[in-house]
C-alpha cells in the first residue's frame, strides 16, 4: 500500500477544465455556442495587405484575359479554316461545270487568269 500512495503523491494528475466556466444559458439554448462582444474593427485587413490581395487579383484577371484571347483566336482560326474550305469546294464544283460545257484547256487558262485577277486586285 505504501508504494501506491508514494505514486499518487509524486504526479498529482488535475482534470482538465475550461478556462472559464459558465453557467446555464438564461434561454435554456445550451448547445448554442456564447455570443461575444461586437468589435466593428475585427475584420478589418491592413492597408499593404489589401494591396498585395489586389494585385494578386490583378495578374488572375490579367492570365485570364490572355486565356480567353487565346481561345477566341483558335475558335476565329478554325471558323476561317471551313469558310476556306468551303469556298475552295465551291470554285471546284464551279470549274468542274464549266469543264462539262468547255474544253478543258480553255478552263485550266481560265482558272490561271482568275487567279492573275485575284493578286491584282489584293
Amino acid at each position: 500500500m505504501e508504494s501506491t500512495s508514494s505514486l499518487v503523491e509524486q504526479s498529482p494528475v488535475e482534470p482538465l477544465q475550461p478556462a472559464k466556466q459558465y453557467g446555464l444559458r438564461v434561454n435554456g439554448k445550451n448547445w448554442h455556442a456564447p455570443k461575444t462582444a461586437f468589435r466593428p474593427t475585427a475584420g478589418q485587413t491592413s492597408y499593404a495587405k489589401r494591396k498585395e490581395a489586389d494585385k494578386i487579383k490583378q495578374a488572375t484577371k490579367a492570365r485570364e484575359a490572355e486565356l480567353k484571347e487565346d481561345k477566341e483566336q483558335e475558335r476565329n482560326r478554325k471558323i476561317q479554316a471551313i469558310k476556306d474550305r468551303r469556298k475552295a469546294k465551291e470554285e471546284k464544283e464551279r470549274y468542274e461545270k464549266m469543264a462539262e460545257k468547255m474544253h478543258r484547256k480553255l478552263v485550266e487558262r481560265r482558272r490561271r487568269r482568275e487567279k492573275r485577277n485575284k493578286l491584282l486586285k489584293s
